[in-house]
């Protein structure tokens, strides 16, 4: 009989295969990503998403108002949403407490006691500071009287958007129309998606949008918000609406939890530096709350009518390309062969160039092979040469700066300086990228402080957070001797306006919110076109410091001139006794000044008036004299600038760097 084997299993029990272990990998679509770290797209805290909300909603108003050469004209209401409001909204009934203990602005009372008496003292200080005329300090607010939310109300006249495509264009996180390369204003390209996250996070509240594109006899109404773990919109409602008055533009309406109150000053900043990088936008922002005191309606007049160009996109330039884009770039192109490509695809390669190019690759290279034949090994080849080869820098045309005209006109209107200079310079190229940087200086002025007011705009939008370490403030604080252009840098009431635009702005840090100083270039080019700006207003200091000496001058002597002018006389008529009593001799010319003085030809204000001409005389000549020496030359008088004729009107445009004439006919 044969023994059982150890290794065989027992009678009546079978040996079940076990179970493969589920994976545990988990994959997050866009908008959830951006919902769990909004802080990257500038949404920390209910004060900086207010902030951010304006910010994004009104440069989608302005590219949208651009792109079809239209005036911009865009109206933003933020109104204060208290939280019985907000309950009645959701249809949510208030509610008594019941434990008190239980909340987070319960207090003792005792606390309560020690917090009145601390008030009263603060009203007491107030009420003496007010007294004597000191700037007085508002009440900070308590957490028991804090908003539930803001409803903020955007309006614009731009193109409007196709009524198909609203759902994904506010619904569906990185979809958009400005992902291609070119000068956009966006940072991350969420614009209103992040308003919309934000707004669902907080108070769950839906988006509304109306729109209507020009010409459409239909205004499209859509309520949506977003599935953020889809990454879809969900649609509320969408339908199409009588459009009777033939409007075209955007209105978005969106709920979402802010804090007006420390956040007042950011928003009030960014509308007025954004009044001055784009002068030919018209821009009425109001805050309105239960408290009419706590209202504000300012509005920012348009000051001319001439627009930058669209910015257009571009092509890539060989030397910022990386591999995973150059694969990308055979993947979409409709170009067969590796000459086509290179051609089609690049700029500033032709066909000389690219023949070239193909025979440095090597011999299994040819200009006729199909470029998606090509191997990892051979793309990779590509991008080498590509970063070693010499290629000319692209060229400035598809960008859209400011403009030194705008420029010079927004701080104008916003600021009133006692001078001012701008100056914009050629475009330069950092990592195959062009950038072109615009610079203005401004002397006095309303609101300005005291030393250095230093404002930072890319690609045309204000740069407020992280001032820092920005390349503008770096170059500024440390790199511009003002003495030199006889600008005192601590008691003088600086504005320092920089605009940098660009394919690609070198941003640092998660929020985007300065340019670093780490790019020579760059820093180059800032440093250059603020020194332009500050040698133009040496020479109009200098002038206007000639001016104030010359009158000191001027006044010096004047005063001498009565003293002068009758000590004189009395020496003339004690000359005048002597030769009439013949006791003294003169020559001929001596003795006729001496006979008019005693026939009362020649008097006192005589003498007064000669010495005052000569006064005037030799004044004009010791400051001919000192200009000539110093080599001030004459300057343009300052800029007028005329408001645009009402109605249509045919007219030609002629431009300059400073100024436009426009000639109509």
């Amino acid at each position: 009989m044969e023994s059982e084997s150890p290794t065989e299993t027992k009678k009546g029990k079978s040996k079940t295969p076990k179970k493969e272990k589920e994976s545990i990998l988990k994959q997050k679509s866009p908008a959830e990503f951006f919902a769990e770290n909004k802080n990257i797209a500038g949404f920390d805290n209910p004060g900086k998403c207010l902030y951010t909300t304006v910010r994004e909603l009104v440069e989608n108003a302005l590219d949208s108002a651009e792109a079809i050469s239209e005036l911009p004209v865009i109206e933003i209401t933020i109104e204060e949403i208290v939280k019985s409001k907000f309950n009645s909204m959701i249809g949510l009934v208030d509610r008594e407490r019941v434990d008190e203990e239980l909340y987070d602005d319960y207090e003792t009372a005792k606390a309560r006691e020690k917090r009145l008496a601390k008030e009263a003292r603060a009203q007491e200080i107030q009420a003496k500071n007010a007294a004597l005329g000191k700037k007085v300090k508002e009440h900070a607010v308590s957490k028991s009287s804090k908003g539930r939310g803001e409803a903020s109300f955007y309006r614009d006249n731009g193109r409007g958007m196709p009524h198909d495509d609203i759902p994904n264009m506010f619904g569906r996180v990185l979809s958009g129309t400005k992902y291609g390369l070119k000068q956009t204003r966006g940072k991350f390209g969420l614009g209103a998606k992040m308003a919309l996250i934000w707004s669902k996070m907080s108070t769950g509240l839906p988006i509304e949008i109306s729109s209507s594109m020009r010409g459409q006899n239909y205004l499209s109404f859509c309520r949506l918000d977003i599935d953020i773990h889809r990454n879809i919109p969900h649609i509320h409602l969408h339908e199409k609406r009588d459009n009777k008055d033939k409007w075209h533009g955007a209105e978005i309406q969106v709920v979402i939890e802010g804090n007006w109150t420390t956040y007042r000053s950011k928003i009030l900043h960014y509308m007025r530096q954004m009044a001055v990088i784009t002068p030919y936008a018209q821009f009425l922002f109001k805050f309105v709350s239960d408290a009419p005191d706590k209202n504000v309606t300012i509005k920012f007049a348009r000051r001319t009518d001439v627009m930058p160009p669209v910015p257009v996109e571009t092509k890539h330039h060989p030397s910022s390309v990386d591999i995973l884009l150059i694969k990308r770039l055979i993947a979409e192109t409709s170009k067969q062969n590796l000459m086509q490509f290179l051609q089609h695809e690049f700029v500033n390669i032709g066909k000389p160039l690219a023949e070239r190019l193909i025979g440095e690759m090597g011999p299994e290279f040819s200009p006729k092979m199909a470029v998606k034949s090509l191997t990892d090994q051979q793309i990779v080849r590509i991008h080498q040469l590509f970063r070693q080869a010499k290629f000319d820098d692209p060229s400035g045309d598809c960008l859209s700066p400011a403009g030194e005209y705008n420029l010079r006109l927004g701080i104008i209107k916003e600021l009133h300086p006692d001078m001012v200079a701008t100056y914009s310079g050629s475009a330069q190229v950092f990592e195959g990228h062009p950038f072109i940087v615009e610079a203005g200086v401004s002397v006095g002025g309303k609101d300005v402080k005291q030393g250095l007011n230093i404002f930072r705009f890319a690609n045309r939008i204000p740069l407020l957070f992280e001032q820092g370490g920005d390349v503008v403030t770096r170059t500024a604080l440390k790199r511009i001797s003002w003495n030199n252009y006889k600008i005192n840098q601590t008691q003088d009431k600086i504005g320092v306006f920089v605009s940098i635009v660009s394919t690609k702005i070198p941003f640092k840090g998660t929020g985007k919110e300065y340019i670093g100083d780490d790019i020579s270039e760059i820093a180059s080019a800032v440093k250059s076109a603020i020194q332009q700006c500050c040698i133009q207003l040496k020479s109009k200091i200098v002038k206007k410091m000639q001016a104030r000496e010359q009158q000191e001058r001027k006044r010096n002597l004047s005063k001498y001139i009565p003293d002068a002018s009758n000590a004189v006389y009395n020496v003339l008529q004690e000359m005048a006794k002597s030769h009439a009593s013949k006791k003294k001799r003169y020559e001929e010319g001596d003795a006729d000044i001496l006979q008019k003085v005693s026939d009362h030809l020649i008097t006192k204000e005589t003498l007064y008036e000669k010495l005052t001409q000569h006064v005037e005389k030799v004044d004009y000549e010791m400051a001919l004299e000192y200009a000539t020496q110093t080599g001030v030359r004459e300057e343009p008088r300052e800029d007028i600038y005329l408001q645009s004729l009402d109605g249509k009107g045919n007219f030609f445009d002629f431009h300059s760097p400073i100024f436009v004439f426009k000639l109509f006919l």
